[in-house]
C-alpha cells in the first residue's frame, strides 16, 4: 500500500503544479493584454523566418 500512497501524493503534486502554471500563464496573458500594446506590433504573424538564411544555389 505504501507505493500506492506515494503515487497518490505525487499525482496530487503534479495536479497542483499544473494549476499554478496555468494561473501564472493566464496572469501573464492578462498583463500583456492590459499593457496596451498590440500583439501584431510586437511579434511576427508566423514563427517562420521571413527570408532564407542562405541563398539558394542556382
Amino acid at each position: 500500500m505504501f507505493p500506492y500512497e506515494l503515487q497518490q501524493i505525487r499525482s496530487a503534486e503534479l495536479i497542483r503544479d499544473a494549476a499554478e502554471y496555468r494561473i501564472a500563464r493566464e496572469a501573464r496573458r492578462a498583463a500583456r493584454e492590459a499593457s496596451g500594446q498590440d500583439d501584431a506590433e510586437r511579434r511576427p504573424h508566423s514563427p517562420r523566418p521571413r527570408r532564407r538564411r542562405l541563398a539558394r544555389p542556382a
